[in-house]
């Protein structure tokens, strides 16, 4: 007799092995059509799995968190099948699952085009709905080896002969296909509806530039049509929010090969800049920090020192002079702890908060940039507090209160928190990585944030908070963060003089709210869709003449809101007014102030509100009354 324990804690009896599809279906009908894997003591297996001994199970459906997984590499499965059904002489190699989806990389003897690639996804379907047996058979190495060989899949035969001889590998059949895979993969191609291949690109064989070049073909897969659709939506909308066009298109800045992987900001999105840093100068001056500079080069000794010399400095963009060796900062940590030391630190001068707009450059590969997203010079709102370990928790309750405020005037609400725990190569003792742990698990707490934990992503100094905003279609994002360190300022030879006299290392919170500024100001213009609300806009107003006859009062206009502090630029050119609202609205002005001779007349401007509102005629005192609310309301 074999017991099976469901996860709902009752026990089911079975007189003889059982297959995980044959328990689903003992257990109802509408579980056995829904299965597509199961979960035997936690090892993910087939649903023609045979259970021998007493077990514990779940069953897998395309409801469950490995459900997708699972659907989306035995699609990768039916591309590989579709491929070789199309192009025989085509060999493939890997085919892993990534985010959103999968791919997978052929051998072939000719780029494929989009046409291929729509008949591949269309062979796709109709190899679904044959609705074939996805089979499991188990071979030796050498046989499997031999196997792929015969078949002329170079590439396979050579993945299975890295493996240790004497060893078994596993292979699933799908019709006239079958492939290497450790699975598990759903029971039949039927399950596998709702998918889309999505782009072709290169790749190298084993990632290796020195080895021949592949064609990757990029796809995703779901388990819904409305998952599916949901899916493609957000990618139309992310291509069309993508902020390296919107940078183009209104000007802001450019990016170019005379100096890879930093931003060339033009002046209206300079003005942008100014309005986030200035924002975030605003927050330090608000809660107590004091805003310091440290210098871009630091030497070699000092990075060793801390530590970071082992950890980052391939990464790091060095010089010498003198004979000595510096680096350009990839952050601004050790340079605030030498500002701290100098002079002597009371335990009643703690907490003590340094702020600073730090450029930090890193030595990220080419291949790894993305506009103003990844770059390799870049500015933190970077933030050290200095404190005792009895502060600790009240300063990380502060600081998500603080954080949360920051994301609500910018436009974000839902924040997604992660602690990040002690990776494998670390710095300091167990017991100090168990305290720092304890307090930002214990701050979240007291903040009533669900989180979860991340194991082995804190940093090599002290663990962290994530905070992850999600944008206005759903992407997620990683801005702040808060790091305990109880090492950094030991290592530097800091110290405070305590409250019983003796000299004690202060503990250090590394924080950032918006994180990279650049990357930041990206992430703003993709969720707005480059409409800044009034506050961030570059141009927030622009006074447009509908003759020349009213020129001079849209000048006086101008300067008028000029010395409120507004941006503001006047368009007294000689064109139809009815081309110059469509230009500046097509630039997401957030006003236009059209001015004719009535308005000329009455001291007025006539309001048009982005988004082609008519908000009418009204004193310009008026206007600039509506304009700061919507300022003070961050809209």
């Amino acid at each position: 007799m074999i017991h099976i324990r469901l996860p709902d804690g009752s026990s089911r009896e079975y007189p003889a092995p059982v297959t995980v599809a044959e328990v689903a279906a003992s257990i109802g009908p509408g579980l056995a059509k829904a299965a597509i894997a199961g979960k035997v003591d936690d090892r993910l297996v087939d649903s023609s799995f045979r259970i021998e001994r007493d077990a514990r199970l779940a069953i897998v459906t395309d409801k469950s968190p490995e459900g997708l997984e699972i659907i989306r590499h035995s699609t990768a499965h039916l591309l590989a099948y579709a491929v070789k059904s199309l192009f025989p002489e085509a060999q493939v190699t890997i085919g892993p699952v990534v985010e959103n989806g999968f791919y997978y990389d052929f051998a072939y003897q000719r780029p494929f085009t989009t046409d291929d690639l729509a008949a591949i996804e269309q062979r796709m379907a109709e190899l679904a709905r044959l609705d074939e047996p996805v089979l499991r058979r188990v071979l030796p190495r050498d046989e499997a080896v031999a196997h792929f060989k015969s078949l002329g899949e170079d590439y396979k035969a050579e993945i299975i002969g890295s493996i240790p001889p004497g060893e078994d590998v596993s292979l699933y059949r799908e019709g006239g296909f079958e492939d290497l895979c450790r699975g598990p993969h759903v029971p039949s191609t039927g399950r596998l509806r709702h998918f889309k291949l999505m782009k072709v690109a290169g790749a190298y064989w084993r990632g290796d530039q020195a080895n021949e070049q592949l064609q990757r073909i990029y796809g995703t897969a779901w388990a819904s049509k409305e998952e599916l659709q949901a899916y493609l939506h957000m990618l139309e909308e992310a291509e069309k929010r993508d902020h390296r066009k919107l940078g183009r298109e209104l000007d802001l800045f450019h990016l170019d090969e005379h100096s890879p992987g930093t931003v060339f900001w033009h002046p209206k999105g300079w003005a942008v800049w100014q309005a986030v840093e200035q924002a975030m100068r605003r927050v330090y001056r608000d809660n107590g920090y004091l805003e310091v500079k440290g210098p871009q080069l630091l030497d070699r000794a000092l990075w060793e020192r801390t530590g970071h010399w082992d950890k980052y400095g391939d990464n790091m963009f060095t010089t010498e002079s003198e004979k000595r060796e510096y680096a350009i900062k990839p952050m601004n940590c050790p340079g605030h702890i030498l500002i701290f030391k100098q002079g002597i630190k009371s335990y009643r001068d703690l907490p003590l908060r340094y702020g600073e707009f730090g450029q930090c450059h890193r030595n990220e590969p080419s291949g790894g940039l993305h506009g103003i997203m990844r770059v390799r010079g870049f500015t933190q709102d970077d933030g050290h507090i200095f404190c005792t370990e009895a502060m600790i928790l009240d300063e990380c309750v502060a600081y998500t209160a603080l954080l949360q405020q920051v994301y609500r005037d910018f436009g974000f609400t839902e924040i997604i928190y992660k602690v990040a725990t002690r990776p494998a190569a670390r710095i300091g003792s167990d017991a100090v990585w168990d305290q720092a742990e304890h307090a930002l698990i214990e701050s979240l707490q007291r903040s009533g944030c669900a989180f979860e934990i991340a194991p082995g992503d804190g940093a090599f100094y002290g663990p962290k908070i994530e905070y992850t905003l999600k944008d206005a279609i759903g992407r997620q994002w990683q801005c702040g963060t808060m790091q305990v360190d109880f090492s950094m300022a030991e290592r530097l030879d800091a110290v405070y003089v305590a409250e019983s006299g003796e000299r004690r290392h202060p503990v250090m919170l590394h924080r950032a709210i918006v994180g990279s500024l650049e990357r930041f100001i990206g992430i703003l213009i993709e969720q707005h869709a480059g409409a800044l609300p009034v506050w961030l806009a570059p141009v927030q107003v622009v006074v447009s003449a509908i003759t020349d006859g009213q020129a001079g009062y849209a000048a006086d206009v101008t300067k008028a809101l000029q010395k409120q502090g507004v941006r503001v630029l006047h368009d007294l050119r000689n064109e139809k007014i009815g081309y110059k609202i469509r230009e500046h609205s097509m630039q997401k002005v957030p006003f236009i102030l059209v001015v004719g001779d009535k308005e000329k007349a009455d001291g007025a401007v006539a309001v048009r509100a982005r988004g082609n509102q008519d908000l009418g005629v009204m004193p310009v005192a008026d206007f600039l009354q509506k304009l700061d609310r919507d300022i003070a309301a961050k809209v």
